[in-house]
């Protein structure tokens, strides 16, 4: 099924809004959902909407939350999520931030009891796009255990980053510390699919090519011991410093009993122009260095032609996806 990105956008808010989720929360989730399906990374858009949903009913998640910001020093930002969505408490602490950085220097974004943040790498753009340097990181339900382990102790952990460029788009950067996001198994056991080895391990810790066994045991790290240690790194930042919920002891993103996840998210914003007046001039130097290389290219440079072609050419979504949703609406 083929939709345009404002007729998808606005069957998301109508799904959440009859699934116990206030009119702002739906706006915010919709809104980040439709970017990652225009991004060309269906596995943290509209296929999410389901388990969203779901929890918003059980309660799981509170799609009526309020987010709550304060600040406990001059660049220190926290956030309450209150066991509701990620993205009004990220988008509400990034704001609380900007220009808290600009005069600071520096500013750090605490988010706690929070949920899912979709795709890490569209929330660290908007500080880039305020001319500000960016980190985000938040820790998940978990998913990968330590270097030597079968048991997990980390989620997969992803991590961004955001850099401005003079009179272009920044430059963003966004990876999971597993080899694969977890969201890919899901959408591989929803179609029939196998996965790759090298994707991950089953309960026993043998590697596995089965989406349902992959999702009983572990994802493997990205890079072996070194991705491991990032995903500790992460945990300890996100999840750590915000005072929420280790991995170990978060519930699932994709099922609508038990607890709030109430995992974190930590962002730090750094005003360049603070360090040193040459900044653009490095940036622009050491881009035009590695594009000047044959074969070539930035890191997620595609995701403005895909974002250019879904607006004019809107987005097609599985079948079975777009009857439920439409079914939750009453379609």
């Amino acid at each position: 099924m083929k939709s345009s990105l404002i007729e998808l956008r606005q069957l998301a808010v109508d799904v959440l809004l009859k699934s116990k989720t206030s009119a702002s929360n739906a706006a915010d989730v919709s809104d980040a959902l439709v970017a990652a399906e225009a991004c060309g990374i269906p596995s943290h858009g509209l296929s999410r909407l389901p388990f969203y949903a779901d929890q918003a009913i059980s309660g799981k998640v509170n799609g009526r939350a309020v987010p709550q910001v304060t600040q406990r020093a001059k660049s220190v930002v926290n956030v309450d999520a209150a066991n509701g969505f990620a993205f009004p408490a990220i988008r509400r602490g990034i704001d609380a931030s900007l220009n808290r950085t600009h005069s600071t220097g520096i500013c750090g974004v605490g988010i706690q009891r929070s949920h899912h943040a979709g795709v890490l790498g569209h929330h660290v753009e908007r500080a880039g796009n305020a001319g500000l340097l960016a980190l985000g990181f938040s820790n998940s339900p978990a998913a990968m255990a330590p270097w030597g382990g079968s048991v997990g102790s980390f989620g997969t952990n992803p991590i961004a980053f955001a850099c401005p460029r003079e009179n272009e788009f920044p430059l963003v950067i966004d990876l999971s510390l597993s080899a694969v996001a977890r969201g890919k198994v899901v959408q591989a056991k929803a179609k029939g699919e196998s996965i790759p080895l090298g994707w991950a391990r089953d309960a026993n810790g043998e590697a596995t090519t089965d989406p349902s066994s992959a999702l009983q045991g572990t994802m493997e790290p990205l890079g072996g011991a070194k991705g491991a240690a990032l995903a500790f790194m992460v945990e300890i930042l996100a999840a750590g410093l915000t005072g929420s919920n280790l991995a170990f002891q978060a519930s699932s993103f994709f099922d609508s009993e038990g607890d709030s996840p109430g995992i974190g998210q930590f962002f730090v914003l750094i005003d360049p122009a603070k360090f040193s007046s040459s900044f653009n001039e490095n940036v622009h130097a050491l881009i035009e260095h590695v594009l000047a290389q044959p074969g070539t290219r930035l890191p997620g440079a595609s995701r403005f032609e895909k974002m250019d072609q879904a607006r004019a050419d809107g987005i097609e979504i599985p079948d079975a996806l777009y009857q439920d949703l439409s079914e939750r609406v009453g379609c």
